[in-house]
């Protein structure tokens, strides 16, 4: 670990990366809304969108059309992030066109990553959370190499196959070289409860995953988050939970909060 200089972000207290072994588990929609929840806490947060293949927070935020101010200072040109619901944004999605696909290789990938978190003038911070690609590819190495990650949240589905996959992705914060304390597990998912029948619980992806991988890397089950269908309308939207009707998603990232600080 002492091989590599690390990037020095002074305001910034706390880095959360969130991660997951698998794509398609909502850790986008976990990352924004976990921002949201902190900031709604009046803690200054910012988000960071890792994911430079698939950068979805811009869409999630509904400021797609951004384009952070550029500003020389010194010898480096210094990007400011974008603001909305209290939280301040940076991601790849705001320098690249919506259909344009990133064809990088692995080193290229990583020094852009570098600039997202060096090159940008962030201010006060208490939580820095970064929304990690699926894998454990390059971009989370390089990051968890070059930041003082405060920990991990792990997000994964409660079916067997999600969690084979979150499982090299806790191997991968645990390994000795990189040694980043893993916070807890969110089970996202969980079960679905038909608007009709608010008192009917379907556990359509199986049933206790997340406390069961939680338990296996001795670390807690933050919550377990129900698959509501408004939750993912109002990400298509740029809407947060806070937007929505379904109080119950609040009051689990409400939870999860808490637990965090």
């Amino acid at each position: 670990m002492s091989t590599f200089e690390k990037i020095d972000l002074p305001g910034v207290k706390n880095i959360i990366v969130v991660a997951s072994g698998k794509g398609g588990v909502g850790k986008s929609t976990v990352s924004a809304n976990l921002s949201i929840a902190l900031a709604r806490q009046g803690l200054k947060v910012a988000l960071v969108d890792a994911d430079l293949y698939g950068p979805s927070i811009p869409k999630m935020f509904g400021i797609e059309d951004a384009h952070p101010e550029v500003t020389a200072m010194g010898d480096q040109e210094m990007m400011f992030p974008i603001e909305k619901y209290g939280v301040k944004i940076m991601s790849i999605g705001f320098f690249i066109g919506k259909e344009q696909g990133l064809i990088w290789r692995g080193p290229l990938a990583a020094k852009a990553m570098t600039q997202l978190f060096e090159n940008t003038q962030w201010g006060d911070i208490d939580f820095m959370i970064v929304d990690f690609p699926p894998g454990t590819g390059d971009i989370q190495l390089t990051t968890v190499q070059k930041l003082n990650v405060t920990g991990a949240v792990i997000v994964t589905t409660p079916q067997e196959i999600a969690l084979n996959d979150a499982r090299k992705a806790v191997s991968m914060f645990t390994n000795e070289g990189l040694n980043v304390p893993v916070l807890g597990v969110i089970e996202n998912m969980s079960w679905f409860t038909p608007k009709a029948h608010p008192d009917e619980k379907y556990f359509i992806f199986g049933q206790g995953g997340g406390a069961k991988l939680a338990s296996e890397v001795k670390t807690t089950l933050l919550g377990s988050i129900p698959l509501v269908a408004e939750v993912g309308e109002a990400a298509e939207n740029g809407l947060s939970i806070y937007n929505q009707s379904n109080k119950e998603v609040v009051m689990v990232f409400e939870s999860i909060v808490e637990k965090l600080l």
